[in-house]
């Protein structure tokens, strides 16, 4: 089901499981209180989603929103609950599962109370004064189609992103969708993804023109706003994905798939990824830095390998060609190697050793120091600052690479 997590406790966590059973859970003392909302004496029973929808509010972390087929909201955690909305659906339908519920809730982080909604039967719902009143602004939108995310910018006020899949009526269509204006306006934003189903689409919280999407056959990356789109999948299974989210200090995108458990990827070159980088021949990015450690290339026990220790160079090429990465000790060369670079975004893996050349022309160099050979018959570098070089495509560009 879903998850919220206070960001002032991060003891105090949100979660439940199907049809709007959820709980308050207090880590701290081990304890866990139902939240699900009541219906009103004389009323029909909320319908609620297998996966019900809930949202901590980003302006006040006590503001906890719920769908079901009417969007509730609690001002206290979950203790009490009061619909801000009339039937946000076309209707609930007879069945062995709840029809006619929200799937997605989102509030804009720039206003408190910019609510939009979407349901599982097609329809996407927008408040400017928190829930006083609702707009509906999915008219231009194919019909009856599962509402799979709706996303407020975090850039821009007026702009929201909704996805929608339709394979429960076999339409294996790609529907994404952006608005700048609020919803009155939509663009489709589809353009090159292949037929399959979208589950989730987020926009990045540095850079508004990356955009990440999870669909049933794998993730996807656009660098301009959904103009074009790239596949997303170097250590990613061929498995449907259903959740993202990028922690934003970390720089780390999480990607929830359907029963592959989460990856995590660095997006801190994607965020960098600018126009002005792509008219570049070569760019690389910056290099994350290292810690040396004494056990590089040494094992605990002769029953496992050695450990190995790497580097990610993250580099862009506007072309496909042969590269050549060096690094430098100052002006001496220690080590180099060459990969197939492809047209956009590439990493070249380094795994912190000289080559044997590399380690001479060093030792020659530097006397004093005394290089230690590890058990896998390798010499790793030492604490130091390098300078790393990406040459190829008719250019070159570099950047340093702290070993600490």
């Amino acid at each position: 089901m879903q998850v919220a997590v206070d960001t002032r406790d991060a003891n105090i966590v949100y979660t439940g499981y199907q049809f709007g059973n959820y709980y308050r859970i207090n880590r701290a003392t081990d304890s866990q209180t139902y939240i699900q909302p009541k219906h009103e004496l004389g009323e029909h029973p909320y319908r609620f989603n297998w996966q019900t929808p809930i949202h901590l509010s980003a302006h006040n972390q006590d503001i906890l929103y719920l769908g079901g087929n009417k969007l509730m909201r609690s001002l206290n955690q979950g203790e009490d609950w009061t619909a801000i909305s009339e039937d946000l659906t076309q209707g609930g339908k007879k069945g062995n599962v709840a029809y006619g519920t929200l799937t997605s809730i989102s509030e804009s982080p720039f206003e408190f109370g910019l609510l939009y909604t979407g349901s599982d039967d097609g329809l996407v719902h927008v408040s400017k004064d928190g829930g006083g009143s609702w707009t509906r602004i999915s008219d231009s939108f194919p019909k009856d189609l599962w509402v799979s995310r709706v996303w407020a910018s975090t850039h821009t006020k007026e702009r929201i992103y909704v996805s929608l899949n339709g394979y429960r009526w076999d339409d294996f269509t790609p529907y994404v969708y952006v608005s700048d204006d609020t919803g009155k306006t939509w663009k489709n934003i589809a353009s090159n993804l292949p037929s399959g189903a979208i589950n989730v689409v987020k926009e990045d919280p540095e850079n508004s023109h990356l955009l990440y999407l999870g669909t049933d056959t794998g993730a996807y990356v656009s660098f301009d706003k959904g103009v074009s789109w790239a596949r997303f999948k170097n250590g990613l299974p061929n498995v449907a994905v259903h959740d993202l989210v990028v922690q934003a200090q970390a720089k780390e995108l999480i990607l929830g798939t359907h029963g592959r458990s989460l990856y995590k990827t660095s997006v801190a070159a994607l965020q960098l990824l600018t126009k002005e980088v792509q008219q570049k021949k070569i760019h690389v990015f910056p290099i994350r830095s290292l810690k040396k450690s004494g056990s590089w290339g040494n094992t605990w026990s002769k029953w496992l390998p050695a450990q190995t220790p790497e580097i990610a160079v993250p580099f862009y090429s506007n072309a496909t060609a042969n590269v050549r990465v060096e690094i430098y000790a100052q002006k001496v060369l220690v080590n180099s190697f060459t990969v197939k670079a492809t047209k956009g975004f590439n990493t070249a893996n380094f795994d912190v050793s000289f080559s044997e050349k590399g380690r001479k022309a060093y030792s020659k160099k530097h006397e004093k120091t005394d290089l230690k050979q590890a058990k896998n018959s390798r010499y790793y570098l030492p604490k130091g600052t390098y300078t790393v070089r990406v040459l190829g495509n008719s250019s070159k560009a570099a950047r340093v690479l702290l070993i600490q």
